[in-house]
């Protein structure tokens, strides 16, 4: 059974001519999919076209990173919609990544973060209302800001089963809060981290049947190879880590469960 990795940025590995072997080492590790990631417009159109020539193998999606947002959030913002114009595969599976981020906001200049973060909020609140629009998922980027994010969600009135908080880094509370609302945690290598047991419990809390993995590479590597770029391939490791450590489950089950997870929550073919 192969894996779908479920967030991925392959940006730096086409810009780099690398992409060739990059997906040549997912599909040995038993990659059969990976959706790469929109976070501003300078990688947009890159992704469509990367969808259109790698087809069932590289999705994508479009979207506004909170860290991408400036004054004019909204001229780009406003470029998003026109991306569901065309027909499979050229068009995103989920519009995202967007949300919140405190962690990136000046820390010496409180006047400039406020600023900042209320552009961010802003761009999210516009993000999600074109979300709802468009009927499609939503991948959440949420850092230093998990109650704000879940709040304008809520306020949204976009359907939480179509709303998925990459790299979930919050405890098995904050995991309590998604299920309850019907809304999914997807998980990077992270969970194989010595000290992430808070994330671990988190995992477990939203249970094997709901589970979404990814890499978020080039960054986030799991273990063994911690402190290395990171690349889709590397889902695998951390698919047999949450099999062994955090599940109990055998390997094939776990890779069954996540991939048609992903499939279901992205539209994705079978």
């Amino acid at each position: 059974m192969g894996l779908i990795d479920t967030h991925t940025h392959l940006d730096s590995f086409a810009r780099r001519g690398e992409l060739p072997v990059v997906l040549q080492r997912a599909q040995a590790a038993g990659v059969r999919a990976m959706i790469t990631i929109g976070t501003d417009t300078d990688d947009w159109e890159l992704y469509r076209d990367l969808a259109a020539a790698h087809p069932g193998r590289v999705y994508y999606t479009v979207g506004l990173h909170p860290c991408s947002v400036g004054e004019d959030w909204a001229e780009r913002v406003g470029r998003l919609e026109v991306f569901w114009g065309g027909a499979a595969p050229a068009r995103p599976v989920a519009l995202g990544e967007c949300g919140l981020d405190r962690f990136h906001l000046p820390k010496d200049d409180p006047a400039a973060a406020a600023r900042i973060f209320g552009w961010q909020q802003a761009a999210f609140a516009a993000q999600l209302a074109l979300a709802k629009r468009l009927g499609c998922p939503v991948v959440v980027h949420s850092r230093g800001a998990f109650q704000e994010c879940v709040a304008m969600i809520d306020a949204s009135g976009v359907d939480w089963s179509r709303v998925v908080f990459h790299c979930f880094t919050e405890g098995e509370a904050e995991m309590g809060e998604l299920v309850r609302r019907g809304g999914w945690g997807s998980f990077t290598g992270i969970v194989t981290y010595k000290s992430a047991d808070n994330v671990r419990q988190a995992a477990k809390a939203q249970g094997l049947e709901r589970l979404m993995i990814e890499t978020d590479a080039p960054y986030l590597t799991p273990m063994p190879h911690r402190g290395k770029p990171n690349e889709p391939a590397f889902v695998r490791h951390t698919a047999e880590y949450l099999a062994r450590e955090v599940f109990g489950v055998d390997y094939d089950r776990l890779a069954a469960v996540t991939t048609a997870n992903a499939r279901r929550f992205f539209g994705l073919p079978g």
